[in-house]
C-alpha cells in the first residue's frame, strides 16, 4: 500500500532574516500566524515550525534581523487556535538555558496541546548569544550533548525526573505537569559532521540545514550505518528542506530555484526527496502577501500533498 510522507513549513513572519523573509511580512503581526498556522491545520500539514534566538548582535543584524519570536510563547499561543498541527521548534538552541527550564516550558506546552510537541534543537551559532548569558560558546557541542541527556530525563514520565552530569546535577526536584506524550520527540538540526552524528547517536530525528539534493543521500546513509553500528532501535525520522515552491504558473518573478508548475510535476519531484530516505520535507512558499500564501498552503494540501506516495522504502522503516 502506498502511504503519503509528511510536509511541514517554518513559519514565516515569527523570524524575519533577509535570506528568506518575504517583504510583505514586514509589516504583519499576530493574526497573521494565526490564519497562517490554521491553514496549516486544515491542509494536512504535520508540523509548523518556530525559530529560537534570545537577542541579535548588532553586527548581524543587517542580514539576520531582529525579529525571532520567542518559539515557546509562538507555538502555545498557535497550539490554542489548531486541533490537530504538531509544533516544532526549529531549533531551540537548549544550551542556552538550564535543562529543567527548558523542562518546564517545553512540558507545559506539550501538556496544553495534547501532545503535539516536537523538540527541535541545535548547538546555536550566534557567539554573543553564549556570551551574555554565560555559556561556553566554544563547548557548544558538549554542552548540547549533556542538555539533550538531561532532556530526556526532565522530558520523560518521572515526576522527579534525575540526572548526574558534568554541567548539570539534579534529583529529588518534581515537575508537573509532565507531558502529555510518553516520549517527547528530539530532532536534531544541523548538517556539520557532529550535528549529524549527534542526530544519529541520540536523536528521534534529523533536520538539516540547507543540504543540497544531491549531498542528502551520503549524510542519510552516514545516519543509517551510525545507527546500525550503536544498534539503535527506535523509529527515527530523516528531514529535509525543499527547494522554495510555488503551485501553478506564478505570473510573476519568483526566482530561478524555485519549483513551479502543476500538482502533478511538483509532486513528481518532491518524491525524489522519499526515494532518497527523506520521511518529511519542510516547504516553503513564494508569496506577496499573508492571501497568497495561505492560498498557495491550500493548492499544496489540496492538489500536491495527496501525490506524494512512498516512492522508495517501506512505511515501517526505522530510518
Amino acid at each position: 500500500m502506498k502511504t503519503p510522507f509528511a510536509y511541514g513549513i517554518q513559519l514565516p513572519v515569527q523570524s524575519q532574516s533577509t535570506i528568506y523573509a518575504e517583504p510583505w511580512e514586514a509589516d504583519a503581526g499576530p493574526g497573521d500566524l494565526v490564519e497562517i498556522a490554521r491553514t496549516a491545520d486544515r491542509a494536512g500539514f504535520d508540523y509548523i515550525a518556530a525559530c529560537d534566538h534570545v537577542a541579535i548582535p548588532r553586527r548581524l543584524a543587517p542580514a539576520m534581523s531582529t525579529v525571532w519570536y520567542d518559539p515557546v510563547a509562538t507555538l502555545a499561543h498557535l497550539a490554542a487556535v489548531t486541533g490537530r498541527v504538531r509544533l516544532l521548534s526549529h531549533v531551540a538552541v537548549v544550551g542556552l538555558r538550564h535543562p529543567l527550564l527548558t523542562a518546564k516550558q517545553y512540558a507545559t506546552l506539550d501538556h496544553l496541546s495534547g501532545g503535539r510537541l516536537i523538540l527541535g534543537v541545535g548547538a546555536g551559532h550566534v557567539q554573543e548569544e553564549f556570551e551574555v548569558l554565560g555559556v561556553d560558546f566554544e563547548r557548544r557541542g558538549p554542552v548540547l550533548d549533556e542538555t539533550m541527556d538531561a532532556l530526556r530525563a526532565a522530558l520523560g514520565p518521572e515526576e522527579f525526573p534525575e540526572h548526574h552530569g558534568k554541567l548539570h546535577d539534579f534529583e529529588d526536584l518534581g515537575q508537573r505537569p509532565r507531558p502529555a506524550q510518553t516520549r517527547v520527540p528530539l530532532w536534531v538540526g544541523g548538517s556539520s559532521p557532529a550535528a549529524v552524528r549527534r542526530a544519529a547517536l541520540k536523536g528521534d530525528g534529523w533536520l538539516p540545514q540547507g543540504d543540497p539534493r544531491d549531498r542528502l543521500p551520503a549524510q542519510i546513509e552516514r545516519i543509517r550505518r551510525l545507527r546500525e553500528e550503536a544498534g539503535a532501535g527506535e523509529p527515527f525520522t530523516v528531514g529535509a528542506i525543499t527547494e522554495p515552491l510555488y503551485v501553478g504558473a506564478p505570473g510573476w518573478d519568483v526566482g530561478r530555484r524555485t519549483l513551479s508548475g502543476p500538482p502533478e510535476a511538483l509532486a513528481e519531484s518532491l518524491r525524489a526527496y522519499r526515494a532518497m530516505g527523506v520521511d518529511q520535507i519542510q516547504v516553503r512558499f513564494r508569496s506577496r502577501s499573508r492571501g497568497e500564501l495561505t492560498d498557495q498552503m491550500a493548492s499544496f494540501g489540496a492538489e500536491v500533498g495527496p501525490l506524494l506516495m512512498d516512492g522508495g522504502r517501506p512505511p515501517d522503516s526505522t530510518y
